[in-house]
């Protein structure tokens, strides 16, 4: 998410100047990516991690991979002729999916502090 705050932060500093930012949030895309990938030496510190699960399913090759290349290419380059500019582009429906996980969990969490959070007024 620092990387994605960054992206925000520097779209409303460039906007004054009519400079539109895309952040591209691709899903898995089917390729040669994972058959071409070099194994590292495996750490037991990763055991118990999400890294781990996702290595555990490439190296199954059940990791599920739905985007296609090509239409995923088409997509961010049609996105330069919308304006305004998104501020995200999902493509895939793994990505789409996944940040809506995503955003409703964080609004869980924060609807979980709504008392405190306002408890803190004058």
């Amino acid at each position: 998410m620092g990387i994605e705050g960054f992206a925000e932060t520097v779209a409303k500093e460039i906007a004054p100047f009519n400079i539109e930012l895309t952040i591209i949030e691709p899903g898995a895309l089917r390729n040669t990516f994972f058959s071409n990938m070099e194994q590292a030496t495996l750490m037991p510190e990763y055991d118990h991690t999400p890294a781990r699960e996702v290595r555990n399913l490439v190296l199954k090759n059940v990791f599920p991979i739905p985007g296609d290349p090509e239409k995923t290419a088409s997509a961010i380059i049609d996105s330069v002729g919308i304006s305004p500019a998104p501020l995200r582009l999902a493509l895939g429906g793994d990505t789409y999916t996944e940040i809506r996980k995503s955003l409703i969990a964080r609004l869980e969490a924060l609807d979980a502090q709504k008392e405190l959070a306002f408890s803190t007024n004058i």
